[in-house]
């Protein structure tokens, strides 16, 4: 009985267990670095390209409050049908920037921006007769320009081509808006529209 167990423990009968021991490292490192190469590969969206989805995304969400309030609160119905087009197309919009910052692991905020949350209190307070002209100047007309301004931008200097594609297709609809909003103005507040125009 010894002589068979000293027969099997000899360094060549241990040899397998040493190997296995062995390659199970090399197998962590793989897997690690393996992890790690498809980190890179998300990670290598450009800081620009990111930081666009998350700027697009807080305007979408300014929009999207400042126009829900303004079904509550403005007089006028043409404001509110505006308000209610601005809601229907920003939801879409960012439901559609949602899947794509997905795709890209880039993390998006449910919030408007501070400035843009800052506007939002803004328009609440004051005259409630003069609401309608502060929403349409600030969310109609000049959160628009901004967010025109930051998808011409995007959509030719975008280096993923995925995000460059959004810019591109969104962009459109967001000049229709201001030139919707701008229209609105003119006829909210006559004396404002040349200035938010120039």
């Amino acid at each position: 009985m010894s002589h068979t167990l000293a027969h099997f423990d000899t360094p060549a009968a241990r040899r397998p267990s040493l190997m296995r021991r062995g390659l199970r490292p090399a197998l962590a490192m793989g897997t690690l670095l393996l992890a790690s190469g498809l980190a890179m590969a998300a990670d290598s969206l450009s800081h620009a390209d990111s930081s666009f989805m998350k700027d697009a995304a807080k305007a979408g969400n300014g929009e999207i409050e400042a126009s829900q309030l303004a079904q509550t609160k403005a007089k006028r119905d043409d404001v509110k049908a505006f308000a209610a087009q601005m809601i229907k197309d920003h939801t879409a919009t960012a439901d559609e920037l949602k899947a794509l910052a997905a795709s890209k692991n880039v993390t998006l905020s449910d919030k408007a921006s501070l400035g843009k949350r800052t506007k939002l209190e803004l328009i609440k307070v004051g005259d409630d007769d003069k609401f309608d002209q502060r929403y349409v100047e600030s969310f109609g007309v000049k959160a628009h320009e901004d967010t025109v301004k930051l998808f011409q931008k995007a959509s030719t200097d975008a280096k993923d081509a995925d995000v460059k594609a959004f810019a591109v297709k969104t962009l459109p609809a967001l000049q229709h808006h201001l030139e919707m909003a701008r229209t609105l103005q003119a006829a909210v507040a006559p004396s404002a529209a040349p200035a938010a125009s120039r």
